[in-house]
């Protein structure tokens, strides 16, 4: 009979690039109590974990004993008994050559329930990044995964394929854990029939920006690997199929290819930026440096806004929407149709963050700053309004001024703040050495300077827009690059012009 105290998720994190993990996995992450994770996840694929969430490794390293298998069962089992919702995140699949099955049937055996999600495995991810179709109408009808190394105990003498049906097997191979026996498993391929001239690949640390990808052929590519100083974890791949990669890999060529780019915004935001980066090739470096604490809102200011004395609210930002329709609906029992007439963002991205909520924004300026959204209101007659503006606790007072001295009667409703955050050591050690840094507000330039005094020399700075790089340059930081428009597409792509031209804005 199944616990109802507790769960255990097998969860696959995929082969490495943070974007390849699945919605159910980061549902998971962000709800487990426990998470029970290896080596090769993908970088930041705990950041959405709880704060209060326990963060176990038990990785193993290539030929130790470090966190024997029956331990790892051991501790799942004993947590979801404890009545803890339980997370055991695994590179790539769970049940691709990740002992995810031992571990289900571990937790069968004891009465525990279970769920596994699937992972993007290593093979199909390795192979699609390196241009190389696993299956292909003109040279392989099928595919083979499999271990690359026998397991200890095998009989003495006998090779990886000693009766010869992995050398005619019809279609392509892949080899998991491969490396280290490559010569050998080559040598009883062609022993066995496989074609010593058939097209092989290598594939190192697939999906992420240090993938390498070494072909030969299946005589010479034990070879190959170790004249380029191939380690794991990489994958072999053997079969006609790999002649496709001279003209389908696509991986690693975009603008920011080799480039490291660190994004300080806080965790739960930095996916987007971090994404449209890593798009464009660059290993992303996430570095939160600030973190967004919500407020218990000033209650004469919300009575002001049930009772409908409201004309135009003003959203200054894409955390102010957030925290408002939170407090909406938890504080007043309230909605969208409980808005004013009039709704104001102050910039582009700030509306498309409006829209989420089904909220066409009235009133938008081009550039994101408070000058510009206060020149708008006050062009289009909106000066005489009874005004809200929901904001961060500490903001600058361009816009609640101004509108004042214009005519207007503002109420400002603060609903978060953001409070620094120091990264750690070794953190601040990878962002040193980056090729650039991208600042996405003031709070983020202030924050860095208060965990690391005179910021980080090394990486060049990027800024979303003017007020961001005022704050950049009193805090004695070199703007090199500027965003055309203060949203993160613009960002992305003034760090690619920088980083190509090198020209300082």
């Amino acid at each position: 009979m199944a616990s109802v105290e507790g769960k255990v998720s097998l969860v696959g994190a995929g082969p490495g690039d943070p974007g390849l993990m699945t919605t159910r996995a980061l549902e998971l992450i962000g709800e487990a109590d426990v998470i029970f994770y290896d080596r090769l996840i993908p970088p930041n694929a705990l950041a959405g974990a709880r704060h209060d969430a326990e963060l176990e490794y038990v990785g193993k390293m290539p030929g130790t004993v470090h966190n024997p298998q029956e331990e790892i069962n051991r501790r799942l089992v004993e947590a979801a008994r404890a009545g803890k919702s339980v997370v055991r995140l695994k590179g790539g699949d769970p049940f691709t050559f990740g002992r995810g099955g031992e571990e289900a049937e571990e937790l069968a055996r004891a009465g525990i329930s279970f769920e596994v999600v699937p992972g993007v495995t290593a093979a199909a991810a390795a192979a699609a990044t390196a241009g190389i179709p696993l299956t292909h109408r003109d040279d392989s009808a099928g595919v083979a995964f499999v271990t690359g190394h026998r397991e200890a105990g095998a009989d003495a003498g006998q090779g990886m394929d000693p009766d010869g049906s992995l050398a005619r097997f019809p279609g392509t191979l892949v080899f998991y854990m491969g490396v280290k026996r490559l010569a050998g498993n080559a040598a009883d391929l062609i022993a066995g029939g496989r074609p010593a001239g058939q097209p092989a690949a290598a594939i190192q640390d697939a999906s992420t920006p240090n993938q390498r990808v070494v072909t030969a052929t299946l005589g010479t590519i034990a070879a190959r690997v170790e004249e380029a100083g191939i380690r794991p974890p990489a994958l072999i791949v053997v079969g006609d199929v790999v002649r496709h990669h001279s003209r389908l890999a696509w991986f690693g060529t975009g603008p920011l290819a080799g480039r490291r780019v660190v994004v300080t915004r806080a965790k739960h935001q930095a996916g987007k930026l971090a994404a449209l980066l890593r798009g464009q090739g660059a290993e992303v470096i996430e570095m939160p440096v600030i973190e967004i604490e919500p407020l218990e809102p000033d209650r004469d200011a919300l009575d002001v806004f049930a009772r409908g004395e409201i004309d135009l609210i003003c959203f200054t930002s894409p955390n102010s929407i957030d925290r408002f329709f939170a407090v909406l609906d938890g504080e007043l029992e309230m909605d969208a149709r409980d808005l004013p007439p009039l709704v104001a963002a102050i910039g582009p991205s700030t509306a498309r963050r409006l829209k989420g909520y089904g909220i066409r924004a009235d009133i938008v300026p081009d550039r994101a700053l408070a000058e510009d959204l206060l020149g708008k209101l006050i062009a289009d007659g909106h000066a005489d309004k009874r005004i809200l503006i929901p904001r961060a606790l500490e903001a600058r007072e361009e816009l609640p001024e101004g509108l004042r001295q214009a005519g207007a009667a503002v109420t400002v409703l603060p609903l978060y703040r953001t409070v620094p955050v120091a990264p750690a050591k070794k953190l601040l050690q990878r962002a040193a050495a980056a090729d650039a840094i991208t600042f996405t507000a003031a709070s983020t330039v202030r924050n860095l300077l208060a965990a690391v005094p005179g910021g980080l020399p090394g990486p060049a700075g990027i800024s979303i827009g003017p007020v961001t790089s005022e704050a950049m340059r009193k805090a004695g930081i070199k703007v090199v690059a500027e965003a055309s428009r203060s949203d993160l597409d613009s960002l992305a792509k003034a760090v690619a012009v920088a980083m190509d031209t090198g020209v300082e804005a």
